[in-house]
């Protein structure tokens, strides 16, 4: 479902484990990153019209709160089977990608999940 070396993912692991306590594991074929909780996939799919459209070099995230509706709005964000429902979003990545945003969104996922002592380290880091 993805490539290691995938150089995509190569940038969405350098923003993942710039994040304190951020590790990195496969859940359902797809390179997930944690800490305690899943902040963000590499990849994913989702459903249009009764068919699977795969995604495979995509990022999945958990918006900050207030930040969903204005995501959905914009074309670039799609909502991912399964973990929609949470509220999770994803964006394709390739050579239109805007990674400061990318970024942006990791963080604020983390934020979310992560244990409050590491939330508390991002902070004093001054990320």
């Amino acid at each position: 479902m993805f490539a290691p070396d995938d150089p995509l993912l190569a940038r969405l692991r350098g923003i993942a484990f710039a994040l304190p306590g951020a590790r990195e594991k496969l859940s359902h074929g797809h390179p997930a990153f944690h800490t305690v909780k899943v902040f963000a996939y590499f990849g994913g799919s989702q459903r249009i019209g009764g068919e699977w459209v795969r995604h495979e070099r995509a990022v999945l995230f958990l918006p900050e709160p207030g930040l969903g509706p204005a995501l959905r709005a914009d074309p670039r964000t799609w909502v991912p089977a399964y973990l929609g429902p949470a509220g999770w979003l994803g964006q394709d990545l390739g050579g239109h990608t805007d990674w400061e945003e990318v970024a942006e969104f990791v963080e604020g996922s983390y934020r979310q999940t992560a244990p409050r002592r590491l939330v508390a380290d991002l902070d004093v880091r001054g990320t």
